[in-house]
């Protein structure tokens, strides 16, 4: 038993976790927290310059590698602040650490400086919530949050402390809190056999994995082996693949995919589903039509027939379902004509791209493929909210996961600096690289004075455009006008000068070489660097022309005939 301060078993409960980070902003109510955490050796406070940025840097602590992002709010507005980035990490399965402080609990004192329901706010957008009410139990509560956080389904958990607890000490235990039951068992011998049943029936099975697969590993790689299988993956589950495989097809499949990708789909007669969820973003608007019988493998229950209906629905972790399914699954014969197909349909995609370079601005194929050799195998990319987040999941090619940081399904703009900062801090091996919409950089660019401070090496490649372009392009296509989607000008060498951060300005693709070269020697220095880019969105990802005609697609025919007569005439004007 230890006499200890509120703050010092927060920080000793943080350690014992192995927390390397908190991110925040201390405020009134947790000033004795902050004073433990300077006293820390092996947890670091990180400032911020607003909570949502704190949220995106915890976030992408939690995605590049295997550490616990943690962010460290004051209440009420700290919260509402973080939530964003909180709500990200919770639709996208993401685990994280909320600790929230909280009013005085010993004063009976009403309209408390900060005082709002902070359980309520929390509830919809984490997926668990604790207010520690002693002392005693703040060590256990924390080291209990954090198992939790992490136990699949993973996601943000949120912990409320009393500011009275940090003013005082408190007899605490430090002892090891108890297990997690595991959320998913193995596979049930029945189930397996009904699977290798209908894959070795099937002539050709489609994989589609996502993040979820990520422990699958090399046995991922045996089982599309094993099958002949193409594998498509999720946005979110790009990597987990190694799409340098012959037998990578696609992040995606449907129609918002290529032409060459949807061919060998329809080709399918079964699909083999594991670790993902069919969410909208990832499905392209659900834009999909599942080949053959759903085989659908996920750790959580509740996501299994949502959208699609599987004829088998399985439990388990993708894990150990792929290891315990490759024993006694036969091997198919190998077939050189489907490696050849995906091969000269990749091939066809970057010949088509290539062709539409544009000598006045950079084109995102040449920019991304490019920036791709210059930075080499380990780097990490972050994207933002629309365009980026789509070109990057068409034009990059990556061989391992973590690898691409994106906000998926709660589609947050912001993410893209806060986020490569936190991927820089967890993983200072590895060069990264921030693909941020002008748009979406207007919200979180500040941080940029953040990554100054710590001497982060972040390449940030700010996409100018100088519209939202998504909405923009959505707006265009559907509406022929454009309303609130064409941003203000602003002096980004100027702002980015005012940080204390090198610029660079790319604007052809002749320039682009040269460009990242010199971005990378100031980076490979361990400084940061923002390239401003002369994008070129005259060209739609294959993305966002597929959720197009998905979505008009779905309408009645008079409302199809109405939005179709309404841009006819504007355009005609």
């Amino acid at each position: 038993m230890s006499k200890m301060t509120g703050g010092d078993i927060v920080v000793r409960a943080l350690e014992d976790e192995g927390v390397p980070f908190t991110f925040g902003i201390p405020g009134t109510h947790n000033i004795e927290l902050y004073d433990s955490l300077g006293r820390a050796e092996h947890v670091r406070a990180i400032l911020v310059t607003d909570e949502q940025s704190a949220s995106f840097m915890a976030d992408g602590v939690s995605r590049s590698s295997e550490q616990l992002g943690a962010v460290n709010i004051v209440p009420g507005a700290g919260l509402t602040h973080a939530l964003s980035g909180i709500a990200e990490a919770f639709l996208d399965g993401i685990p994280m650490l909320v600790l929230g402080c909280g009013i005085r609990t010993d004063s009976k004192k009403a309209y408390q400086l900060h005082d709002v329901d902070q359980m309520a706010i929390a509830r919809p957008v984490t997926k668990a919530q604790f207010r520690v009410e002693r002392g005693e139990d703040i060590y256990l509560t924390i080291r209990g949050a954090c198992r939790l956080a992490r136990t699949a389904p993973a996601g943000p958990v949120f912990v409320e402390i009393p500011v009275n607890l940090y003013l005082f000490r408190h007899d605490v235990e430090l002892g090891a809190p108890a297990e997690i039951a595991p959320a998913a068992k193995s596979p049930e011998p029945k189930e397996l056999e009904r699977v290798r049943a209908l894959l070795t029936a099937s002539h050709r099975p489609l994989l589609y994995v996502g993040l979820g697969a990520v422990g699958a590993g090399a046995d991922l790689i045996a089982l599309a082996e094993r099958l002949e299988a193409p594998v498509a993956t999720t946005i979110q589950g790009k990597g987990v693949f190694p799409e340098n495989h012959p037998l990578w097809l696609w992040c995606g499949f449907g129609d918002a995919a290529p032409p060459f990708v949807r061919k060998i789909v329809a080709s399918c007669d079964l699909t083999l589903a594991i670790g993902c969820r069919f969410s909208e973003v990832g499905t392209g608007s659900y834009g999909l039509e599942i080949p053959g019988p759903l085989v659908h493998v996920d750790v959580d229950a509740s996501v299994l027939g949502k959208n699609f209906q599987a004829e088998q629905g399985i439990v388990a972790d993708a894990a150990a379902f792929v290891s315990a399914l490759l024993r006694d699954l036969p091997q198919k014969t190998a077939s050189s004509e489907l490696r050849q197909e995906i091969r000269a349909g990749h091939a066809e995609v970057w010949s088509d791209w290539a062709a539409q370079g544009n000598s006045e601005r950079v084109s995102p194929p040449h920019l991304l493929k490019t920036l791709q050799n210059v930075l080499g195998p380990d780097a990490i990319y972050t994207s933002d909210s629309g365009n980026g987040t789509f070109l990057a999941m068409e034009c990059l090619r990556l061989d391992r996961a973590r690898s691409f940081l994106a906000p998926v399904d709660y589609s947050c703009m912001g993410y893209a600096v806060p986020g490569a900062l936190g991927a820089a801090l967890a993983c200072p091996g590895r060069p990264v690289a921030a693909l941020a919409g002008d748009g979406a950089f207007l919200m979180t660019g500040l941080e940029l004075l953040t990554a100054s401070h710590l001497g982060l090496p972040v390449m940030v490649l700010v996409l100018r455009d100088r519209e939202l372009a998504q909405i923009a392009q959505f707006q265009e296509t559907a509406l022929a006008q454009k309303t609130c989607s064409e941003l203000h000008e602003f002096d980004l060498a100027s702002l980015a000068r005012g940080c204390g951060v090198e610029f660079l300005s790319l604007s052809r693709d002749a320039d682009v070489e040269n460009v990242l070269q010199q971005a990378r020697a100031i980076t490979a220095s361990g400084r940061p660097v923002v390239v401003e880019v002369a994008i070129d969105y005259s060209r739609k990802t294959f993305f966002t022309r597929g959720v197009v005609r998905t979505n008009f697609g779905r309408l009645p025919w008079p409302d199809r005939l109405r939005f179709a007569a309404r841009a006819l005439g504007r355009r005609l004007k």
